[in-house]
């Protein structure tokens, strides 16, 4: 990790409350795995804002990143245009850890609202290594999907919104009875959601993304902190994780 400029290339309001911003950049762009973050000043505002990496273009230094407008912050990040060049730290944190998945294996992915982008990056990575991957991504609404053509483009994908206006009504572990056999599963979403998948697949290997409110993000600031067990252990969502496995903290 360290820190970078990031040139804006383009910014666009792909659903509700919610857009992807691709952005320049050559040492994030090369070295950034599925699962980091960036962290990103905004103008004004003390602390800076992680965002998921979606994608990324190697070959021409790009990087999709996708974020919601929750705040003030991120309602002033989604007014910025092209060319302005954004402070940021990056890649920061660890990665899905994805080198011992193997050839021919199915790998279940379930993502939920802005949970969504760093998992695409991943089934990204998957499908280059011939993986089977199937895809179950949860949204409120109709208003809320995104994403859905690039996902079908990698995987097997199962739609859920909450109101059932698009896709299967529901919530993603409705689908998970339905997908068949698999080897391995990553997640990525709100914390209830991650609670209700883990307890349903506590029998598979699986991993999780967390996505929280960071101070510093470097790991100097232990706002971000998570419990490990009933012992007092302790593990930074910024600098050990945000990905852990599904078992090795308590959410």
């Amino acid at each position: 990790m360290r820190k970078e400029q990031l040139r804006i290339i383009d910014m666009k309001n792909i659903a509700l409350d919610t857009f992807e911003l691709r952005v320049e950049n050559s040492y994030i762009s090369q070295t950034a795995v599925p699962g980091q973050f960036v962290h990103i000043s905004i103008d004004n505002r003390t602390l800076r804002r992680p965002i998921s990496i979606a994608t990324i273009d190697r070959d021409n230094e790009i990087i999709t990143l996708i974020f919601k407008v929750v705040g003030a912050g991120t309602h002033d990040l989604s007014t910025y245009a092209p060319g302005k060049v954004l402070d940021a730290l990056g890649p920061c944190g660890n990665g899905f850890p994805i080198d011992d998945v193997k050839e021919n294996e199915t790998i279940l992915l379930v993502g939920g609202g802005v949970g969504v982008p760093p998992i695409h990056f991943l089934g990204q990575a998957l499908a280059e290594k011939n993986v089977r991957v199937i895809s179950v991504l949860g949204y409120q609404t109709k208003e809320s999907v995104f994403f859905e053509e690039e996902f079908k483009a990698i995987s097997e994908t199962h739609i859920v919104t909450n109101d059932g206006t698009h896709g299967q009504k529901g919530f993603v572990t409705n689908v998970l009875e339905e997908i068949g056999e698999f080897d391995r599963y990553y997640t990525c979403g709100p914390l209830p959601m991650l609670q209700a998948v883990t307890k349903q697949l506590a029998y598979k290997e699986g991993f999780i993304s967390l996505e929280e409110r960071m101070g510093c993000g470097v790991g100097a600031c232990f706002a971000c902190v998570i419990p490990t067990d009933e012992q007092g252990g302790y593990v930074k969502i910024c600098q050990d994780g945000p990905v852990f496995a599904a078992q090795e903290v308590i959410i």
